[in-house]
């Protein structure tokens, strides 16, 4: 049995992810913003598996103390960690400019996984796994908007900071190397019937059975073993080259100091 952690576990992805990796005998912490849906989403669980296979925790990613936060709880309770799925994500909300000036996208969709990655990593062997929600949608970060001082529109945002997590994704495999958890970005696939697609397009979407499915293969199969630092692009079934800025040390590079530079010491 293995435990592993879901972010964004309430709905969509997340929620249909933890239901199979439950019923694949493992001990699942979802994780999740709103605990009246925590509390539903348990009340759920209990009628189908054993109470003390599953738990829940409760913080909203757009605070990075949140995020901190999070991390101290789960250590609180778990001396290791198996799989940390960072899948919790922001697209299109009615304020996304937070009080201190950032990007909701960008600390949701790339700082609050990067932090409680870190965070976690003293419960992350080197035989555990990290799998990091990137997207088909991948655009050049704009330094300035990742930092909090320029603006950007939704589509913009979300895909730059899909990139973002992508490139840290990249550098954190090679700064850990053999003695750190496998590190992997995966796009789950394009338009799933999640409510981030509802709510950004007003179509109903694709399976979201296909980025569940791929997300249980990267947390458990033999496959994702050994593909620390790779992108797997489940649009086309396959590993593949993310956006060539990714591949770009020297933009990597900026791109990955920006982001040290906005978590917390």
């Amino acid at each position: 049995m293995k435990t592993i952690l879901v972010t964004g576990a309430t709905d969509g992805i997340g929620l249909e992810t933890a239901e199979k990796l439950l019923a694949k005998g493992h001990r699942v912490l979802l994780h999740g913003r709103n605990p009246d849906k925590l509390e539903a989403v348990r009340a759920s669980l209990s009628e189908r598996f054993d109470a003390d296979r599953f738990e829940s925790f409760e913080a909203d990613l757009s605070s990075l103390p949140a995020v901190e936060a999070l991390a101290d709880a789960v250590a609180a309770k778990h001396e290791s960690l198996d799989v940390l799925i960072n899948n919790a994500g922001v697209f299109k909300t009615p304020n996304p400019v937070l009080e201190n000036g950032q990007d909701v996208r960008f600390v949701v969709n790339t700082l609050a996984p990067a932090l409680l990655t870190e965070r976690l990593l003293p419960l992350l062997g080197a035989s555990a796994r990290v799998v990091n929600l990137s997207s088909a949608a991948q655009a050049p970060v704009d330094l300035n908007a990742l930092a909090g001082t320029g603006r950007l529109a939704d589509n913009a945002a979300y895909a730059q900071s899909k990139l973002a997590l992508t490139m840290w994704t990249m550098d954190q495999a090679e700064r850990l190397g053999a003695d750190g958890p496998m590190v992997v970005a995966v796009n789950p696939g394009s338009l799933l019937a999640t409510k981030m697609v509802r709510d950004a397009y007003g179509m109903s979407g694709k399976d979201v059975g296909i980025g569940s499915d791929i997300l249980v293969r990267a947390a458990l199969s033999d496959e994702f073993a050994d593909v620390s630092g790779k992108y797997f692009d489940n649009d086309s079934g396959a590993f593949a080259p993310p956006h060539p800025d990714a591949l770009d040390t020297a933009k990597r590079g900026k791109v990955v100091q920006v982001i040290r530079d906005l978590l917390p010491a």
